[in-house]
């Protein structure tokens, strides 16, 4: 992913990703739980999680830009490309993850002693960009006599 900068009004710089045909800019919030919400995350569990995140983002052309956890759960910005499947993608992160932590870490193992580490639902939001208000607007005033 190469970054270019586009002046939307001649003032406001965004910075886009770009591929071979396309300029985009998808940013998500993934927020992934653990099953039942046990609170088994420290600092050492989470940078061993991150790590397997990153490893397996790449083959999904995804670039984690933020990480961080509570006891519970983990909150993760990353950004993506038009052609990243990302709910392959966390289900691929979540079935690797699950399996390695539980094989590396023998209290994961004792608290969680089921097949599964994380809940089987996820969250994950669009972020980033103009809010809809201001795209529906810029939309709306497309064609507009004012544009000419």
């Amino acid at each position: 992913m190469t970054l270019s900068h586009v002046y939307t009004d001649g003032s406001m710089k965004m910075n886009l990703d770009t591929n071979q045909h396309s300029v985009f800019m998808m940013w998500f919030h993934l927020i992934l739980v653990i099953k039942y919400r046990h609170k088994v995350l420290n600092d050492e569990i989470s940078d061993r999680l991150k790590e397997i995140f990153e490893y397996i983002a790449v083959k999904y052309h995804i670039k984690l830009v933020e990480w961080n956890h509570d006891l519970d759960h983990v909150h993760i910005l990353f950004r993506s490309e038009p052609k990243s499947e990302l709910s392959k993608f966390i289900n691929a992160y979540k079935s690797a993850s699950s399996r390695l932590i539980k094989k590396e870490y023998e209290i994961i193992r004792k608290k969680l002693w089921k097949a599964y580490f994380w809940s089987q639902s996820f969250c994950l939001l669009t972020s980033g960009g103009a809010p809809i208000d201001v795209i529906k607007q810029y939309i709306e005033s497309q064609g507009s006599d004012s544009n000419e």
